[in-house]
């Protein structure tokens, strides 16, 4: 990376998706705020108001209405942004499809907060976790830095003309929308835009000159169809995403991936989790290993959708135990934990026999420390002696039940 082209400044996580904003030199921004939201749209309007940024700021009455603003601006070619979080994000949901639907490039971060009732500001991935079947790429970042970047890589990916998805960048509400990290950004967008130049969009825009229809009725002779082109787009872009992240290390010198570990060399046991969690794994895993020698693997999970199962596979085809650590919960499912459920539907599938246990923690932004995730690797080895391979249900740490 060469320093001279950046600048390290401390931002907030929602500032730093701000500053991609910025950086992408995105044509409208449509919000509505909710916290822990916010800050990202208010430093985007500070950017306009201070002539930084050259786009249109859209104040609407809701979430549907700012990612409905979005579908129309992205509708005639205009590089669009916008943000949101928990009830906003599930408010947005009729419209979440209609972006999908209509193969719109649109780019949105995520302030990841719990869902009401009762209400609840704090945050754990309901919301992100309810929108998972939308046909959206969603990325979970654990870092400011990483925020930063995904926004950018999600245009580059989003607009790639064999992919043509909507994207979703998620982050910790509070415990990274609001705390501050060094973070490099751009001293010019000009670095950026080499990235991810803007060009004559590549899908069917609105254009008074050539009138079309966007959104027309899809008869069951051919909405069959319409659905399966998008599952074939999002299977696309696990390569588009892949030369994403090499040609951004290639440029800038941070390297990202599907899924990123930590200490998996002669690891044994993996905790794998998503979101700024990750960082608490990684204490507790040094910690382990410090003081009582027991080699155990961070694994995060970057890429929630398209779900990366051939790289998960290969990382825990060489463990004896997988823990997972969700921090939403599937109400009703024979699992509660959503990507437990996952890693254990892709072990059967491909014939990998490893004990997977699932725990739920950190609802409500309930505190989990290094300390409670040295007792959850304690608590899995116990269930490993007493036979427990797989766990029947989800196993709630820290709850008072």
């Amino acid at each position: 990376m060469e320093k001279e082209l950046w600048i390290r400044i401390p931002l907030s996580s929602n500032y730093a998706a701000a500053y991609a904003a910025k950086d992408a030199d995105v044509d409208v921004v449509a919000a509505y705020p909710i916290t822990p939201q916010t800050p990202v749209v208010e430093k985007i309007a500070e950017f306009i108001a201070n002539g930084e940024l050259d786009a249109e700021m859209i104040h609407v009455e809701s979430e549907h209405s700012a990612l409905s603003a979005c579908v129309g601006a992205a509708a005639t070619g205009a590089r669009t942004f916008t943000a949101t979080s928990a009830q906003g994000l599930e408010l947005m949901h009729e419209i979440l499809h209609i972006a999908s639907g209509l193969r719109l490039p649109i780019v949105m971060a995520i302030a990841a907060r719990a869902l009401s009732a009762p209400i609840s500001i704090w945050g754990d991935y309901s919301d992100v976790m309810n929108v998972r079947d939308t046909s959206w790429i969603i990325m979970i970042a654990s870092t400011a830095q990483e925020v930063y970047d995904s926004v950018i890589q999600a245009y580059k990916i989003a607009e790639n003309p064999n992919v043509l998805l909507p994207a979703m960048v998620a982050y910790d509400g509070f415990i990274m929308s609001h705390t501050y990290e060094p973070v490099y950004v751009a001293q010019n967008r000009s670095i950026i835009l080499d990235y991810i130049p803007k060009k004559k969009p590549v899908w069917n825009v609105l254009d008074v000159e050539k009138p079309i229809t966007i959104g027309a009725v899809g008869n069951p002779d051919w909405y069959y169809e319409f659905k399966y082109q998008q599952v074939v787009a999002i299977e696309n872009s696990f390569d588009v995403m892949r030369e994403a992240f090499q040609e951004f290390e290639k440029r800038f010198g941070r390297k990202y991936g599907f899924i990123e570990t930590y200490n998996l060399e002669n690891s044994k046991i993996g905790v794998l989790t998503y979101g700024g969690l990750y960082g608490t794994v990684q204490e507790a895993v040094d910690y382990l290993k410090k003081t009582s020698g027991l080699n155990v693997a961070a694994i995060k999970l970057r890429v929630f959708r398209p779900f990366p199962q051939e790289e998960l596979l290969k990382i825990i085809k060489n463990l004896e135990a997988l823990i997972v650590i969700d921090r939403a919960i599937s109400f009703g499912a024979p699992v509660e934990g959503t990507v437990a459920l996952e890693a254990m539907s892709i072990a059967f599938k491909k014939g990998v026999d490893i004990p997977i246990h699932s725990y739920i923690a950190s609802i409500g932004q309930r505190a989990v420390t290094e300390e409670d995730i040295v007792a959850i690797v304690k608590n899995s080895m116990n269930l490993l002696e007493k036979g427990v391979r797989i766990t029947d249900k989800s196993i709630y740490w820290g709850v008072r039940a």
